[in-house]
């Protein structure tokens, strides 16, 4: 009995943990098979794929900011109230009055933001990397899905604080839904819930963000890192290390652990040290209290819609609507027209120069519409020749 109990630490590390600590080559890439986690990777890997420029660890960063949205949006869940009569209200006991509060919230709002970049940017370098060809289609396909799922998260959790604000922001962007030719006021309505941005609507947008949304990201993101690990993992040929390689048989494999595993972690830590530091420095945004009646000139989209804000200044149906919709669209559809099968691995190869070219200069194009729309629009759209 004495000899049971003294055991049962390690009888029950032993029952979770199948491997002990790797001791060897053999050991690590039994870890690596045998971990629900750690399996997502090969047990073995090219030593091309440890440098940072490989990936600039982008797909990595993404589900780090992922995971601190859902950590910390679990905690607020437990403070917040999805009413109007409220929500303001418990918007500001969270800032005041409950524990690391303020500090929470201000990292799920930064955290969505640096999603918001990280994902653009990993979809850019998958792309210039000929990422996207044979036989990854369909993983193309589902990364511009995250990336559209991205989006929507943001922008249904804009709402949730209920300030000045989230309310008209919330207002311009259904008002764009509403462009849609023949679908978008019904569109709208049933986002809403109503004509206008109220109760039903809040409470709408709170089960998006909550649940409904996260609940697809979630099943997306295992599709797209299962279809990484069977399609063969990063197209990174130009960062094989030259002493890697042997005469007769290619590039030196070594194990993913703890290579590869502990350079996750390093930057898993790093990214959320940055984002907490920036949290403590700049504290999210939280306006007056939403008031329907108080128009705000200009009334603008979250920042990351301000782009199609600024093309639907123009022409509501041409800019707000039909460029967006072709621009998803026609991502979704690149890899099924673009048929060679060759993937170089390097940005801006000379046989896709043109290509690489057209596509980093119509996400400059988006970007620089953001940008004009974000700091040089002023009071009635006007243009303005300095930030206000």
């Amino acid at each position: 009995m004495r000899n049971t109990l003294k055991n049962l630490p390690r009888h029950i590390y032993a029952s979770i943990f199948r491997v002990g600590w790797p001791a060897d080559e053999r050991a690590s890439i039994k870890a690596m098979v045998s971990s629900i986690t750690l399996h997502i990777h090969a047990p073995k890997i090219r030593p091309g794929s440890l440098g940072f420029r490989a990936s600039w660890a982008l797909g990595l960063l993404s589900v780090v900011a992922l995971g601190l949205l859902l950590l910390t949006g679990i905690y607020l869940m437990f403070y917040y109230i999805p009413h109007p009569d409220v929500a303001y209200r418990t918007m500001k006991d969270i800032g005041y009055v409950v524990p690391l509060g303020r500090l929470t919230r201000d990292l799920h709002r930064w955290a969505a933001h640096g999603m918001v970049i990280t994902v653009t940017l990993h979809m850019l370098r998958v792309f210039l990397v000929g990422g996207h060809k044979p036989p990854r289609e369909a993983n193309w396909v589902v990364g511009v899905l995250l990336w559209v799922m991205t989006l929507a998260l943001s922008f249904t959790g804009y709402l949730l604080p209920w300030d000045q604000l989230a309310f008209w922001a919330i207002t311009v962007g259904s008002n764009m839904i509403a462009a849609v030719p023949w679908i978008g006021p019904g569109a709208r309505e049933l986002l809403l819930g109503d004509r206008i941005v109220g109760e039903s609507a809040l409470l709408r947008f709170y089960v998006l963000h909550c649940v409904a949304i996260p609940a697809v990201m979630f099943a997306l993101v295992g599709f797209h890192l299962f279809r990484v690990r069977k399609d063969g993992g990063l197209i990174v040929s130009e960062h094989e290390l030259p002493h890697a390689r042997h005469a007769d048989d290619g590039p030196k494999l070594i194990p993913a652990w703890p290579h590869l595993v502990y350079r996750e972690v390093a930057v898993g830590l790093f990214a959320t040290a940055l984002l907490l530091a920036i949290s403590v420095a700049a504290h999210a945004p939280l306006e007056p209290e939403a008031d329907p009646t108080r128009t705000p000139n200009p009334a603008k989209a979250p920042w990351y819609f301000l782009g199609v804000q600024e093309l639907a200044h123009y022409h509501a149906f041409w800019g707000g609507v039909f460029v967006p919709a072709a621009f998803v669209l026609g991502l979704m559809a690149l890899p099924y027209l673009d048929r060679e099968v060759r993937a170089p691995g390097r940005y801006f190869p000379r046989e896709r120069w043109l290509a690489c070219t057209l596509f980093v200069t119509l996400l400059s194009f988006f970007a620089a519409v953001t940008v004009v729309g974000t700091l040089f629009r002023g009071p009635g759209w006007a243009f303005t020749f300095w930030p206000y």
